[in-house]
């Protein structure tokens, strides 16, 4: 009898947990600001492919903050993410990529290091907050945004979500199992990413 109940209890408790996750997805902010120009347009990270050439979605993030630079609502790109899920560091590709789509080298920071979002949101803060910037649209896609914006909701900046329109079907056509994937990815930064992997921008 105690099984069961202690069954019960836990599927309730994930149940609480998970409800909680797509309730915070559902209400995260898409701006914090009410500005149309920043001082830097963010790319969060996604993997390059195994030969070092960028994935439909890491092409999509690219192509959007190249095609919101040249509508001039900044000035430069900070790309960030780190060889996460193979040994091309996403940074240094999404560079390269919006380099051949015609942003200056100039205009283009590379932040390395990041293996998650939330180190994503930080070091580009930091990054940011060294060169006297305070503004930022961050782009990245849809799905991936409302767990990010809860994350530069802490960062110390004025800032807006700007979400990608995927290039290929290569998630679009799975959208219920990606909102899957970043509701258990958000019960986590809910529960424990935010407490026990603080980062101070």
């Amino acid at each position: 009898m105690w099984r069961r109940r202690l069954i019960l209890w836990g599927l309730l408790a994930c149940a609480v947990v998970v409800g909680w996750a797509v309730l915070a997805r559902h209400f995260a902010p898409t701006s914090n600001t009410s500005l149309n120009r920043f001082d830097a347009i963010i790319v969060l990270g996604y993997k390059a492919d195994s030969d070092g050439n960028p994935t439909p979605t890491q092409l999509a993030r690219v192509t959007e903050a190249v095609h919101e630079y040249e509508l001039g609502v900044a000035p430069r790109l900070i790309v960030t993410g780190a060889a996460v899920a193979n040994r091309f560091n996403e940074a240094q590709v999404m560079a390269r990529t919006a380099e051949a789509q015609g942003i200056p080298a100039s205009a283009i920071l590379v932040e390395p290091a990041a293996r998650d979002t939330l180190q994503n949101a930080c070091f580009s803060a930091r990054i940011m907050k060294e060169h006297g910037w305070r503004s930022a649209e961050v782009v990245s896609s849809a799905q991936h945004l409302p767990r990010a914006a809860m994350i530069f909701s802490g960062m110390g900046l004025e800032w807006r979500t700007h979400a990608a329109p995927p290039l290929s079907p290569e998630w679009a056509a799975y959208p219920a199992a990606l909102e899957t994937v970043e509701t258990l990815k958000t019960v986590r930064y809910l529960i424990w990413s935010r407490w026990a992997e603080r980062c101070e921008p």
